[in-house]
């Protein structure tokens, strides 16, 4: 249970939702910015503004899975209002005031280390990430039948990473026929390919492996299918890019040469809210109750 906290939730897609809902299950006190337009009451949430809150008061803030962006605001897709968090805010919380967010960035990194904060990124834990892996590969299928003219079945696919996501995501497309093929730097991801029955190369050779690719799935943040791997491209090929923004793709070179390539970070959020909030809250709500355990509150 995680009576007596009290919580503030700032702006966030569908995926909040099911946050709310288990916060309020476990009996938190909940501020809700950014939810103004949100029809559904949810029992112990109160929907406030910036100004409104006694952030002296907060035990925790959770920020969507983006977090903010490099000035700050945050994505408040229920409301108009603009909601930015700055230093000055976090400074007025108390010492043990946690900010969740899903990832960070410098300005968001920045402020929390400057008022001497904890932040914990949920998408950095490996049960979130394998968690997340589930709905990511469902859109991932989704996007390529959308996408193109033929099955996944036979079709050459190229998957770069065996990360958490990868590696979902490599097998799911092996399972449904295609002749899947994984590019990755590390030794070990290369071993784990062999052991699920793909061919695999280091990522140097990219280039010699997409001249007959019918589909290229990118899972590593950062520029990896370049102006030189897509001018080896065939013109049908459909590139998704499932790396936080913004990809690992040159989406101007690809466009230029009459290339499909979608960037599809956050496809949980988009294509299974509901299980995607699910995933979070659970995690969430499991990380508050042992830290509102290991400060002595009785729950």
């Amino acid at each position: 249970m995680l009576t007596g906290m009290h919580i503030a939730v700032l702006g966030g897609d569908a995926r909040q939702l099911e946050i709310i809902r288990k916060l309020t299950e476990l009996d938190a006190k909940i501020s809700l910015v950014g939810f103004e337009q949100l029809d559904h009451a949810f029992t112990g949430a109160t929907k406030e503004k910036m100004s409104e809150i006694d952030f002296s008061m907060m035990d925790a803030i959770i920020l969507p899975v983006p977090g903010t962006n490099l000035q700050g605001e945050i994505e408040t897709i229920f409301s108009n209002e603009k909601v930015v968090l700055t230093e000055e805010i976090l400074s007025r919380t108390p010492d043990h005031c946690t900010i969740y967010s899903g990832i960070t960035n410098d300005y968001l990194s920045g402020i929390v280390d400057a008022s001497k904060r904890d932040l914990i990124q949920l998408f950095e834990r490996d049960d979130v990430a394998i968690y997340n892996s589930i709905p990511t590969v469902e859109g991932t299928i989704m996007m390529a039948i959308q996408h193109t003219d033929f099955t996944i079945h036979g079709s050459n696919i190229v998957i770069l990473g065996l990360g958490r996501v990868g590696m979902s995501v490599a097998r799911t497309f092996h399972h449904l026929g295609g002749r899947v093929k994984v590019g990755a730097r590390k030794t070990e991801h290369l071993a784990r390919a062999s052991e699920m029955g793909l061919d695999s190369f280091q990522l140097g050779q990219l280039e010699k492996h997409v001249g007959q690719c019918d589909i290229c799935i990118n899972t590593i943040p950062a520029p990896i299918i370049t102006p030189r791997v897509i001018a080896k491209m065939p013109s049908h090929i459909l590139v998704i890019d499932l790396a936080s923004k913004p990809g690992g793709t040159d989406f101007r070179f690809a466009e230029k040469r009459g290339i499909k390539a979608l960037l599809a970070p956050g496809l949980p959020g988009i294509v299974a809210p509901k299980t995607a909030g699910q995933i979070l809250a659970n995690v969430l709500c499991k990380l508050m109750d042992d830290r509102n355990k290991g400060k002595g509150s009785s729950t």
